[in-house]
């Protein structure tokens, strides 16, 4: 039986985001914009309720096209805010809309967003060795520097707890525990 980080052990559909998402490296400008809108979402809920939401997500924000997404108008907005299927928070679902027009700035100037995000690491994931889930921070020097920078570029609810989620989940931090089978695997 494998040993995961025990997070993971919660639900078939977590085990199943460990075994094949969490902390896999992320280059795709779609797949990182997608982390970053569940990331946005996913606060002050638990991540195992974004699991079970993400296909009517996907689905309600158009397959995480930022280009339509940027787009949105309020006709949009107002089916968002009363589909049941999906987290209906107002100000989420503005910070995502928001997000994906910042997010398009970004990819003009870096020519990617994946150019942007991962040259704060130098392109490098960043490996860190944790026994239990409570060595594990919430934030770190990395996640509130890229919040910050992020923040002046007029990004919405990306704090620095939100941020690290987002590394961990698109493989630029590997938080996988040193019991765990993955962090074995990347070793």
């Amino acid at each position: 039986m494998l040993k995961r980080c025990p997070w993971a052990e919660n639900s078939p559909l977590e085990k199943e985001y460990h075994d094949n998402e969490w902390g896999i490296p992320v280059h795709d400008d779609n797949k990182l914009f997608e982390f970053l809108i569940l990331e946005l979402m996913q606060a002050g809920l638990s991540w195992s309720t974004i699991l079970k939401k993400r296909p009517a997500l996907q689905k309600a924000f158009t397959n995480w096209d930022y280009h339509k997404i940027a787009k949105y108008d309020a006709d949009k907005f107002s089916k968002l805010v009363n589909n049941k299927d999906i987290i209906r928070n107002k100000l989420k679902i503005n910070a995502a809309i928001n997000n994906a027009q910042q997010y398009i700035i970004i990819q003009k100037e870096f020519g990617s967003f994946n150019e942007y995000i991962w040259h704060f690491t130098a392109g490098q994931t960043i490996v860190n060795i944790w026994h239990t889930l409570e060595e594990v921070p919430a934030s770190t020097p990395l996640s509130e520097q890229i919040s910050k920078d992020l923040k002046k570029r007029d990004f919405k609810f990306i704090g620095p707890t939100i941020i690290y989620s987002f590394l961990q989940a698109v493989g630029i931090v590997d938080d996988h525990l040193s019991s765990c089978y993955k962090k074995s695997a990347s070793k």
